[in-house]
């Protein structure tokens, strides 16, 4: 039997970012997204962007591995505004 070890695969990473605006009636809209980022950093950068356009804004990743069902609780990344509660 071989002493040496697999190296540990990185389980694949949903990271998404999400801007709202007001409608008429005052409730959160997105108008954008949810659009997947490729990096948490992308996200990050992207999501400030938006956050000077709109009423909020919400940058997000979980380990995610849709083909199996399976996914990790949400790690907030950036927040900007009002963003309505992401259940």
């Amino acid at each position: 039997m071989s002493d040496s070890l697999l190296p540990q695969q990185k389980a694949p990473k949903l990271i998404v970012v999400t801007a709202f605006d007001r409608d008429e009636t005052g409730d959160l809209q997105p108008v954008f997204g949810p659009a997947e980022q490729q990096t948490e950093e992308r996200a990050i950068r992207t999501a400030k962007g938006l956050a000077t356009k709109h009423a909020g804004v919400i940058a997000w990743s979980r380990d995610a591995n849709p083909s199996l069902g399976e996914y990790g609780e949400p790690t907030t990344l950036f927040v900007g505004g009002d963003v309505p509660d992401m259940e």
